[in-house]
């Protein structure tokens, strides 16, 4: 079979046992997630309303600066907005009238067509943490990424059958120079993944080399047609746009390659400590970047992204993982909800410095209020420890698992015959077991998520095998991943044309270390 590419799609490896063989084939089946319980909606109509309104009051009486890019500015003059210098206010529902044009949903397209992934609607992608520049493992301890780590990461997520999407900067390569790691970056999801991937937003002109090097993937034509690539573009909380981001952003936009538009607010410091009002605040400010997106060219998906996070108010240090944002994110999916945008919001985040119980535990706080605030795209699903500023190969794994669990905690509950299981109570009947039952023996391959990761043994076989703990565990998982680890085909002229632009584009400049 061959996707749109031109690059061969392989048959799955042969693994052994039922476990495995369902990890296999949820890796082939599902490329993303159809949720089937409902969003969790916290507020009612008179709070959601406060919160728009107060949103729009920002944007009418205090306004946003959009710096260092006069085309942004004149596209918002022509729109009807006031620009005084650079700051720039907006009439009450301009801007959510501009955002009607937007697609509720679309598919961003994988080179292999199988992998390709639905974000909007009822759907749910993960994807692996972002941004780190350094990365920390057992054996190593932490260090700063290289190009090798994050070729390691991406096997790693290309391996899982847990994880949808590729990423993007899983981890910054910081031995490949400034001004051309992002080639390297986008070649390795190309090469040794099949998934979707996003690109580079650090310039104009490194946010265009993706695209360029996603056009050469998948034709030109295709590309102004579909979206291939994401670009992920943060606003320089408090209510400021800059150059490097409304450029970037602009590119995919103009592209009609899908913008993930995502504000960092850190209560206390960025943005106000009450939740409503930081709330309030990224609505503004995420509003007025999805809106630029339309008036570069009308209709090109985007992705109404949040980020909000508390602070240690005793310290000064950024807290993640804590429950305050967690609730945030809940009226965060009402309110892109109501607009009729994609959702990006939170993710799998921590401020433990190691793969340990507080990892876990506000990775699965913060986790969960994605899941049920409604997010379509969850980046930041794996890896993500030390407040974003390490990815961890064991966390990595141990998060992967996790998601592997919210696959089946999203499908809910099935009611049908079999799963009411009349015929099993008739079978067995009062005082006796379900273990050797017909229902139990046709359902028990597929009636539990199984953890590759999670001990269930008894204590005495627990302590003959070492008595390890789950990182322990993680870190035996992830290099016996990466050592029978195989790269899906790519087509072998595609490759060499990559090749060939990574090669000329990386000659066109000299190194540039910062």
């Amino acid at each position: 079979m061959e996707s749109t590419s031109g690059a061969t799609v392989g048959s799955p490896r042969r693994t052994r046992g039922a476990r495995s063989q369902r990890r296999e084939g949820a890796n082939l089946g599902v490329p993303y997630i159809v949720r089937n319980i409902p969003t969790y909606d916290i507020l009612g109509e008179e709070s959601l309303q406060r919160i728009e309104q107060t949103a729009d009051r920002i944007l009418a009486e205090v306004g946003i600066e959009f710096r260092d890019d006069a085309v942004a500015l004149d596209h918002w003059k022509r729109a009807g907005a006031r620009a005084d210098g650079v700051r720039v206010t907006f009439e009450p529902g301009m801007l959510q009238e501009i955002v009607r044009s937007a697609p509720s949903q679309f598919t961003q397209h994988a080179r292999n067509p199988a992998r390709s992934v639905e974000i909007g609607g009822q759907n749910v992608v993960f994807s692996p943490a972002y941004g780190s520049p350094f990365v920390m493992d057992l054996d190593k301890g932490r260090r700063y990424g290289t190009i090798e780590d994050f070729r390691n990461l991406v096997k790693l997520a290309q391996s899982s059958p847990w994880l949808h999407h590729s990423g993007g900067t899983i981890c910054e390569p910081v031995d490949v120079p400034v001004n051309k790691r992002h080639l390297d970056m986008v070649y390795s999801h190309i090469k040794y993944s099949d998934r979707a991937f996003m690109g580079s937003i650090t310039a104009e002109e490194r946010a265009e080399d993706s695209i360029e090097m996603a056009r050469i993937l998948f034709g030109a034509d295709f590309v102004d047609k579909n979206c291939v690539i994401l670009g992920n573009v943060n606003v320089n909380s408090p209510l400021v746009w800059d150059g490097t981001m409304t450029k970037s952003l602009r590119a995919y936009a103009r592209a009609n390659q899908a913008a993930v538009i995502v504000p960092f607010i850190l209560g206390g410091a960025m943005g106000p400590v009450t939740n409503a009002g930081a709330i309030a605040q990224s609505y503004a400010e995420t509003l007025a970047g999805c809106a630029l997106t339309q008036l570069e060219r009308k209709g090109a998906p985007v992705i109404f992204g949040n980020f909000l996070s508390s602070m240690s108010l005793r310290s000064g240090s950024p807290t993640f993982g804590t429950p305050e944002p967690a609730i945030g994110s809940m009226v965060v999916g009402q309110l892109a909800r109501r607009l009729g945008l994609p959702l990006r919001c939170a993710g799998n985040f921590s401020n433990s410095k190691r793969p340990d119980a507080q990892a876990m535990q506000e990775g699965v706080m913060s986790m969960l209020s994605a899941v049920h605030c409604g997010a379509n795209f969850i980046l930041h699903s794996a890896g993500f420890v030390d407040g974003l500023l390490a990815m961890s190969y064991e966390k990595f794994v141990m998060d992967t698992d996790f998601c592997g669990a919210l696959h089946s905690y999203l499908a809910g509950v099935v009611v049908d015959d079999n799963a009411l299981a009349m015929d099993a109570f008739l079978e067995v009947g009062p005082g006796s077991h379900f273990l050797g039952c017909d229902h139990t023996m046709r359902n028990y391959q597929t009636a539990f998520w199984d953890s590759a990761l999670s001990d269930n043994e008894p204590f005495e076989k627990w302590v003959e095998q070492g008595e390890t703990d789950m990182a322990v565990r993680a870190n035996r998982s992830w290099k016996k991943t990466l050592d029978e680890y195989a790269a899906p085909p790519l087509d072998v002229a595609i490759d060499e044309a990559l090749v060939d632009y990574v090669t000329r584009r990386k000659n066109s400049m000299p190194d540039a270390w910062y």
